[in-house]
């Protein structure tokens, strides 16, 4: 190891693996089936509902309850998690799948085997498993790095370690290839362009981060360069391609074709693979080759001549190989042409990506990823780009020694504090809040520095067509504060989680009074910090359009509207990891024209951050007592 640094992160990654395992051992032998869906982790007592054929060979199973009219519970499962499939009442080991679409009663998981069932009517469980082969490919990135001496992974790992300063020069001033982008963001790629080896893009929320991406790297392939641009999540490169693909740039995208959304699997590796003649030529020769095979070893009443058998086995070997010649053949092609080249930030396959090499690598969403993960694509590129903020939700870590010791750091945060803002441009104006919304979050976590696009800053629910205008749609933020009305917090049973039942209750009824001003239900979202307020909201809420999911779910999304449950309400003052304010701040900038906020004040006003809300809410007239809701 060059330094300790790579150690460390190796160490922290293998506590998590550790964590992620007690986890599941937990979900999957100490809790009651109830239990364990009730955590976010498991599916129980379903049954196979549908089968169809998938890329590549795969099998996709739709499954559901087997009651069909239940929905499923509230789940951390979603496309791309990584999930065992067992038999109830059984000791199988079960199926590894991976889930390709979710929906309100059906979860849709793609496998490489069938799963063989023992019973004639099976009951299955879903259990969300470890990735192990990200893990590994973690570890390998790690270890690349480290070891590297003499290369230009060499030199970027030098610059990201702080042993050498980072070069940044002159850049051309290009003209906007989008007319959708304004001069911040033109800056902020101006910026990037000038950065030999690092620059951080900060796109605050609603600031068109992802706008200001694209454009950057439409930038890079009108000079003839290449670009690897990757992101934590599917979700996130998925936003990404999608964009990139409708400013018409030729980019492929790597990864198993159930983490990708429908809609854009026609442009992923496999399905680009799979449609080529050639590789339908090589097909023909696979099918070909297993009946060749299958007629050597077939029994027949005449005597082979000697030989012919193995000749035939050997004729089935080399047309097999052919086949396989004919798909890298075609994938090299394709991948030599791509000037874009998406994936996760561990889904790229050394066997596949091998020795080539690219100008630039992009990591979006920067700040949701760990280091550990962000040094495995970094390996393929010359010039790093991290767009992010890490005034929002960090990467999600399970050990909490990890976190404590710093595993929670993404790499852009740590860059901002060991080399400071000189290597990063911030984004400031953003075109999503109504001023009134965006204003707290800005003078707190961006020293006042984001400006409301003209066309945002003061637009209402009353604004919209077909939405009556009320107290509640003339205003852009609504605070309910529940101190001393009793609405306090309970625990979970069997659970880990805190839930508020009258909190929850008043969040419903104002959710239907916003219904009733002829707000359609797919512009309203309700968040709760807790899973299992997320769990009793989505059972209260009849609205199957509305979007019930915790903070850290909603994360990059936006609404109209949005009602936050804050849930803690407790004598202690205790506020769990509200503490964390940057859970808050994407609370709060999800909202386009209307924030409701419920709470109680006497028990979260006891953080410094809570109680500045509190008075903000209070100086915009914005502030409103529960007992004023019992009036009504």
């Amino acid at each position: 190891m060059t330094t300790p640094h790579f150690q460390q992160l190796i160490d922290w990654l293998e506590l998590e693996a550790e964590a992620e395992k007690q986890q599941a051992l937990r979900d999957f032998q100490r809790r009651s089936p109830s239990a364990a869906e009730a955590a976010g982790g498991t599916l129980t007592n379903l049954v196979i509902r549908d089968e169809d054929a998938g890329l590549g060979g795969r099998i996709l199973l739709t499954l559901g309850k087997r009651n069909q009219t239940l929905s499923l519970p509230w789940t951390r499962l979603g496309p791309g998690s990584p999930v065992i499939l067992s038999e109830e009442g059984t000791r199988t080991e079960g199926w590894r799948g991976i889930v390709s679409r979710i929906q309100r009663d059906s979860i849709q998981v793609a496998f490489s085997q069938w799963p063989e069932s023992e019973s004639e009517r099976p009951s299955f469980r879903l259990d969300r498993s470890s990735d192990e082969v990200s893990r590994q490919r973690q570890r390998q990135g790690l270890e690349k790095a480290a070891a590297a001496s003499g290369s230009r992974l060499a030199e970027l790992r030098d610059v990201l370690l702080g042993f050498r300063p980072p070069i940044f020069r002159g850049s051309d001033s290009p003209q906007p290839l989008s007319r959708f982008v304004n001069e911040s963001q033109l800056e902020a790629v101006r910026f990037a362009l000038s950065a030999d080896d690092i620059a951080i893009l900060h796109g605050p929320p609603g600031t068109g981060k992802t706008t200001t991406v694209v454009e950057l790297i439409r930038q890079i392939t009108k000079r003839g360069e290449r670009v690897l641009a990757v992101a934590p999540s599917n979700i996130a490169v998925d936003n990404l391609f999608e964009r990139l693909l409708a400013a018409g740039e030729k980019a492929i995208r790597l990864g198993h074709p159930a983490r990708v959304l429908p809609e854009l699997r026609e442009h992923t590796l496999d399905q680009l693979v799979e449609n080529d003649s050639e590789v339908k030529v090589a097909r023909k020769l696979v099918r070909e080759a297993h009946s060749l095979r299958d007629h050597a070893a077939r029994f027949t009443r005449a005597k082979p001549e000697r030989g012919a058998r193995q000749a035939m086995r050997q004729e089935a070997k080399l047309m097999l190989a052919d086949a396989r010649k004919i798909e890298e053949m075609v994938i090299a092609r394709l991948l030599d042409g791509a000037h874009i080249i998406c994936a996760t930030v561990t889904g790229l396959d050394r066997s596949l990506i091998g020795d080539r090499r690219f100008d630039w690598c992009i990591i979006d969403e920067a700040n949701q990823t760990t280091e550990a993960a962000a040094w495995g694509p970094l390996q393929y590129a010359d010039r790093l780009v991290l767009a992010g903020d890490h005034k929002q939700l960090p990467p999600t870590i399970l050990s909490t020694q990890a976190a404590a010791q710093g595993f929670s750091i993404s790499l852009p945060e740590r860059l901002l504090n060991q080399l400071g803002a000189g290597i990063s441009r911030q984004l400031t104006t953003q075109y999503r809040m109504n001023r009134a919304i965006m204003q707290f979050p800005s003078d707190e976590l961006y020293d006042g520095s984001l400006q409301a696009d003209a066309l945002v800053e003061n637009h209402l629910l009353q604004d919209l067509p077909g939405v009556a205008a009320n107290e509640l749609t003339a205003t852009p933020v609504t605070f309910i504060d529940t101190a001393g009305a009793n609405y306090e917090e309970e625990s979970e049973p069997e659970g880990d989680s805190p839930l508020n039942p009258l909190e929850a209750e008043l969040v419903v009824k104002k959710l239907e009074a916003l219904l009733a001003t002829g707000l359609p239900p797919a512009a309203i979202a309700v968040i709760a910090p807790y899973s299992a307020q997320v769990r009793l909201l989505r059972q209260l809420i009849p609205h199957s359009e509305v979007e019930v999911d915790s903070v850290d779910g909603f994360q990059g999304r936006e609404k109209e509207a949005v009602i936050v449950s804050l849930v803690r309400s407790n004598r202690e003052t205790e506020i769990g990891f509200l503490a964390d304010i940057r859970r808050m701040n994407v609370a709060l900038t999800r909202a386009r024209r209307k924030l409701i906020v419920i709470g109680d004040s006497a028990t979260i006003v006891a953080h410094t951050f809570y109680r500045r809300m509190v008075d903000y809410f209070e100086a915009i007239g914005a502030y409103h007592s529960v007992w004023e809701e019992s009036d009504e």
